[in-house]
């Protein structure tokens, strides 16, 4: 059996640790997304509240973790004896099928009886307990709506091979994600109730205490377990304790208007929040055997639950104004239940008129539904269609995420079609009868990002600062829109005797911002290096991912004045055989033209023909502006 580190023992992240229990003491309020580097004790504190939780009754040999046979006229009556088990932990597996997570027919019990006999998945292991999914933001797209119907209707209903039944899955949803690999899915987000960041101690005595402790687990886990064994049942009783106080909490008027003016003022869209922060709130005040909910467990509760909620700016990072929160908090409102005047009075219009200004226009944002999706027509693999930018239709590899009947599988889901032929019994010589519409085909998903890789001049001196400018926020922009897409962005910039790709292909907009910070402008041009680091780039990424669709962006004006490092050759003939060299990787290619000034060289279209590239003269030099070259030229 393998041992778990005491939770108890965990240094630091008192935030993380708080999170956790609040849930177990309140599950209602909608789990915990774990967000932070690698290393932070993510999942030795999941795996650890899971151990520190009081065991839970159940009835003997079943499966669905019931204590009682509630309302679920499907499943198998209670027979056994209640018993007493430890709290289910169960680790969603990021490859796990729709079988294996919803539950589908047991084929050995089919076989036997010739019955349709359901055999229930992960999350009827997960009722009453914990789903951890580490990694969470790399869950497949058809995993995430599953999860998001489970966690929020507490049951999970399964219609396949013949068979309908609804089972409890009430869990604690725990999920843990680095966001450097990417942002997750709007849908999923909202349903976690809290958010924590976790990072490393910078304390040198914090980091020593934790490598102590780390070693002398590793050591003799049976010791070290010991060793915190009192700490850790007295925390326990501590939870059943503020358990059984939270139906005695409080939660007056005045507070929960502190809560709807924070929510408000904070611009979070729907009451998902409210409702969370009054539950966590409350959970808090039980936790510290209070009875009265204060304005400053609202205003610690709202910390965890509004970043991941709020309405953000394109480049804004997922973080609260905590001066702006504390004034709310220093300063909650009084409830007052006077009616409300009626705004619609148009008599009384002139007194909220601002100023008397009668020509005072609106204007409102155009939706992201009007902006054309990029998309990459050039490109014979990962054309787009819909959801994510380039799923690979008709996929011979890839996950196998679920079975569809069909009378002529090309790929046989084997598994699917021994079960739905199981019913059939067997035939004299004890082989399974399988009829034409048993036959089952194989769904794979197998879809891959575009990257979108940003080559910029970053020469000269007022006009190099313009364009790392206008790529920057470009980078920044399309990272946020592209983030339910999983696309990627990546920057080369060239400048002085060499390019320097100064940005990785990345998912993430906080890191994209972080390692934009340093714009490096001025100097000559080395722009056949730069199209050799592109090249090379390219290269390993269609090695390493052969499906993966890449566009280049190049933003130059084409006046290669700088040789290949270690070479005395002239710049623009080297700059003319590196993209030669380019365009026999035939990846789409888009040169966009910055030079400027009554007497042009021309050498942007030169070296826009060379590239066998897509050619435009960009006057206008902007974000907003490449953003919109991007999506209309390749829309």
């Amino acid at each position: 059996m393998r041992e778990i580190y005491p939770f108890v023992a965990l240094v630091g992240q008192d935030d993380l640790k708080t999170a956790l229990i609040l849930n177990a003491i309140y599950p209602a309020i909608g789990g915990v997304l774990i967000c932070g580097e690698k290393g932070t004790a993510k999942s030795t504190a999941a795996r650890g509240l899971a151990h520190l939780l009081p065991p839970i009754q159940v009835i003997s040999g079943d499966l669905y973790n019931r204590d009682e046979q509630g309302d679920f006229p499907e499943l198998p009556e209670l027979t056994g004896d209640s018993i007493e088990t430890p709290v289910p932990f169960v680790d969603l597996p990021i490859g796990a099928t729709e079988d294996r997570v919803l539950g589908s027919l047991d084929f050995q019990a089919a076989l036997q009886s010739g019955e349709r006999v359901f055999h229930p998945g992960l999350l009827a292991s997960a009722n009453r307990g914990i789903l951890y999914i580490d990694e969470v933001n790399l869950l497949p797209a058809h995993l995430v709506d599953v999860l998001l119907d489970a966690a929020a209707m507490g049951v999970n209903t399964v219609q396949r091979e013949g068979m309908t039944l609804t089972h409890p899955a009430k869990f604690i949803l725990i999920g843990t994600m680095n966001p450097e690999e990417g942002d997750l899915r709007p849908q999923l987000l909202d349903r976690f109730g809290l958010m924590i960041d976790v990072n490393a101690p910078r304390d040198p005595q914090l980091r020593m205490q934790v490598v102590r402790r780390r070693i002398a687990f590793e050591s003799d886990p049976q010791a070290f377990i010991q060793q915190w064994r009192e700490e850790e049942k007295q925390l326990r009783h501590r939870i059943v304790q503020a358990k059984a106080h939270l139906s005695n909490v409080t939660l007056d008027d005045d507070m929960l208007l502190l809560i709807s003016q924070i929510c408000t003022e904070f611009e979070v869209d729907g009451l998902r929040a409210d409702i969370t922060i009054h539950k966590t709130a409350r959970a808090l005040t039980a936790w510290e055997s209070r009875d009265s909910v204060t304005a400053d467990d609202i205003g610690r509760s709202a910390e965890w639950v509004l970043p991941h909620r709020r309405r953000r700016q394109p480049f804004e990072s997922p973080q609260l104004d905590t001066e702006r929160l504390e004034e709310m908090i220093n300063n909650p409102p009084a409830y007052d239940d006077t009616p409300e005047t009626d705004m619609d009075d148009t008599d009384n219009y002139e007194e909220y008129a601002p100023d008397g200004d009668e020509n005072m226009q609106t204007f409102t944002a155009s939706k992201p539904q009007q902006i054309k999706q990029l998309r990459l027509g050039k490109q014979s693999k990962g054309i787009a269609d819909s959801g994510r930018r380039n799923p690979i239709s008709g996929a011979k590899s890839g996950h196998y995420a679920r079975a569809v009947q069909t009378d002529t599988p090309n790929d046989i889901a084997l598994d699917a079609t021994l079960r739905s032929s199981a019913v059939n019994g067997k035939d004299n010589e004890g082989k399974p009868i399988i009829h034409g519409d048993n036959l089952h085909q194989k769904i794979r998903t197998s879809t891959t990002d575009t990257l979108i890789l940003f080559v910029v001049d970053a020469s000269g001196s007022m006009a190099a600062r313009q364009r790392m400018e206008a790529v920057k926020g470009a980078a920044l922009a399309l990272l946020t829109d592209a983030y339910q897409q999983r696309d990627r962005v990546g920057v080369i910039a060239f400048r002085g005797t060499q390019a320097e790709l100064i940005l990785s292909p990345t998912r993430s907009v906080e890191l994209a911002e972080k390692q934009l910070q340093r714009l490096p402008t001025g100097g000559r041009t080395p722009l056949a290096h730069a199209l050799v680091l592109t090249n090379e780039t390219v290269y390993r990424i269609q090695r390493d991912q052969p499906e993966q669709a890449t566009l280049v962006i190049i933003l130059s004006d084409g006046k290669a004045n700088v040789s290949l490092p270690n070479s005395d050759g002239d710049a623009w003939e080297q700059t003319a055989a590196s993209a030669q060299q380019l365009t026999k990787l035939k990846t789409p290619t888009l040169f966009l033209d910055t030079e400027t000034g009554y007497v042009r060289i021309g050498r942007g279209p030169q070296l826009a023909e060379a590239l066998n590239a897509e050619y435009m003269q960009l006057d206008e030099l902007s974000a907003d502006a490449l953003i919109h070259t991007i999506y209309e030229r390749l829309g």
